[in-house]
């Protein structure tokens, strides 16, 4: 079994900067990838970055390529999501999963474990 405990959102405006952490517990969980999500109200989850089990590979959504940056400390078992020049589509509940098996990084579905989720509201 596999903990996960997002924290780090908040309010911020347009063109600020954020840093989202998750906190993930349990057994062998450095030997997961991660991921962190999005879902706006009215809309589906929507993938935002994934990093592999090493830290040595990322993968990023077109929307947020260039203003993000996932990263992980292993020691910590801690991931990390920054965003710089924060949008107002950047709006939505953010959430960070766990990916036992390291495939296909950009589907929810192939997530085994989920946190609760933090709003991050940017205002125009």
């Amino acid at each position: 079994q596999v903990q996960l405990v997002e924290s780090g959102g908040g309010l911020v405006q347009a063109g600020g900067s954020l840093t989202l952490s998750c906190a993930a517990s349990g057994r062998a969980v450095s030997s997961y990838a991660m991921g962190w999500f999005r879902q706006a109200p009215g809309k589906e989850r929507q993938f935002v970055a994934a990093i592999n089990w090493s830290g040595g590979t990322t993968y990023y959504a077109d929307s947020v390529k260039g203003r993000f940056t996932i990263s992980r400390d292993s020691a910590k078992n801690m991931v990390y999501l920054q965003m710089n020049s924060l949008k107002p589509e950047d709006t939505a509940v953010y959430y960070c999963a766990a990916n036992q098996g390291n495939i296909a990084l950009r589907a929810h579905q192939n997530y085994d474990y989920w946190g609760q989720g933090t709003q991050v509201t940017v205002s125009s």
